[in-house]
């Protein structure tokens, strides 16, 4: 069921919304960017924890960083992508927490000295900051093609050395050229995925 909307962005975030499959040889200024992140860090996380990380990758020889640690079918929608961004989390976010969580002072010792949780926190509210950027950007009028075909390994390697940061996915951003889009694959109906207790 396609639900319409007479509140367009929802049509183009959602149902004209594609994954770009190739884009238009059309460049993505900083300031777009930079209204991408400040609209995806609204969208809510836990303990309001925002523990994504963001690398925009738009030269030549960013990319070349980047390749190595692709899949085959990845590299050339990569190379010809005006942006790539590696979206990553921050093992330490909770140091932010004092900050950005203010009326639970200690709140960051839920996870000092105790990884798991932290990774678990972090991996969760990380994947829906990525999630809101996609949004985002869509409604900014820009289309993205998430990918996780790569060696996270050596994405880490190559950008974040020290450990800190750890690669969740990456996003291929730009203006899609929908002529290179494959059909819409076929959703999952409600009764499929969903029960009402």
């Amino acid at each position: 069921m396609k639900i319409s909307s007479n509140f367009p962005p929802i049509d183009q975030i959602f149902n004209q919304g594609r994954t770009a499959n190739g884009f238009l040889n059309k460049p993505v200024s900083k300031e777009t960017l930079i209204q991408i992140y400040e609209l995806a860090k609204m969208g809510p996380t836990s303990m309001n924890a925002q523990p994504a990380r963001y690398i925009f990758l738009t030269t030549k020889e960013a990319k070349e960083l980047l390749i190595p640690a692709l899949m085959d079918g990845n590299v050339d929608k990569t190379r010809k992508a005006p942006v790539t961004v590696i979206v990553a989390i921050d093992t330490k976010f909770y140091e932010f927490l004092p900050k950005i969580f203010p009326h639970q002072p200690d709140a960051a010792s839920m996870f000092i000295d105790k990884p798991e949780a932290a990774a678990a926190n972090g991996q969760r509210n990380g994947s829906l900051s990525g999630a809101y950027f996609i949004l985002a950007a869509r409604g900014l009028g820009l289309d993205c093609g998430p990918m996780s075909g790569f060696d996270a390994a050596k994405v880490n390697r190559a950008f974040f050395p020290d450990g800190r940061w750890q690669t969740n996915f990456l996003i291929n951003l730009g203006y899609g050229d929908h002529s290179l889009e494959f059909e819409r694959q076929p959703r999952l109906k409600f009764d499929e995925v969903a029960k009402i207790l």
